[in-house]
């Protein structure tokens, strides 16, 4: 007889906290609105992440929602957990054969592309430069090089910036980031590929929407708001982000 897992603890405050990022629940999933700033999992020095809050909802047999996908520390938007084993698999299957359809907004700033729209298409390949994981553009033939492919649509224009809907085909760590930066536009506040903290202080990079088929069949499409230290940044560029959003 398997022995029940002792219910782990959480904070009253933190036990708050996530459940104010919920923004749908039901039999299977929890959807989060991530802020920026809070790291998806434990690791290298950090205690407190979406993961280790996910003990407010553990039952009594100590068992708690799942991770099925990921997002940045410094990204924003819409993640979900599966609420049972059975739901883990068949959402972590979802997203491995690339059956759900992601679609982000960033602010980028640099050669702003002329077109309207279009898709980068360049492999990726994982590279550890001064003790931490980064991506770079590789040749295909390259060993440990991943294909990796980003539809992006360009919404409005402010100067020198631009906001962006990606809709990334492959999920590649890293790969909105390093694609746009291949791309000649970082976007702004990434501290690997662009200039950091120079031009925002946060990665203006928000998941905004997820549709993804449910174990019963049935497809959801999620929706993540546009949170305000995002909102503010691209207000004071002068973007009114909300149109073209639909």
């Amino acid at each position: 007889m398997t022995r029940n897992k002792p219910v782990p603890t959480i904070s009253p405050e933190d036990d708050a906290f996530v459940r104010s990022l919920i923004v749908h629940q039901d039999d299977d999933i929890i959807a989060f609105n991530k802020p920026s700033g809070l790291p998806v999992q434990d690791g290298r020095g950090i205690d407190r992440s979406l993961d280790s809050m996910l003990a407010a909802f553990a039952r009594s047999n100590g068992k708690r929602p799942r991770l099925v996908h990921r997002l940045d520390a410094g990204t924003s938007g819409l993640i979900i957990v599966a609420k049972t084993q059975p739901a883990a698999a068949f959402l972590s299957a979802e997203f491995s054969e690339r059956r759900t359809k992601k679609t982000y907004i960033a602010i980028i700033g640099g050669a702003i592309p002329k077109d309207n729209a279009g898709s980068i298409d360049a492999s990726l390949v994982k590279v550890q430069e001064a003790g931490r994981a980064r991506m770079i553009v590789a040749r295909p033939d390259r060993k440990g090089a991943l294909q990796a492919r980003t539809d992006w649509e360009k919404l409005e224009v402010s100067g020198p910036y631009a906001v962006m809907r990606l809709a990334p085909e492959t999920g590649r760590m890293h790969q909105l980031r390093i694609h746009l930066a291949h791309l000649g536009c970082p976007i702004l506040g990434d501290p690997i590929y662009g200039t950091g903290h120079e031009d925002a202080q946060r990665l203006m990079l928000h998941a905004l929407s997820l549709e993804v088929r449910r174990p019963a069949g049935n497809v959801l499409t999620l929706r993540a708001a546009i949170p305000p230290d995002f909102d503010d940044v691209a207000r004071n560029l002068g973007f009114n982000i909300y149109s073209g959003l639909s």
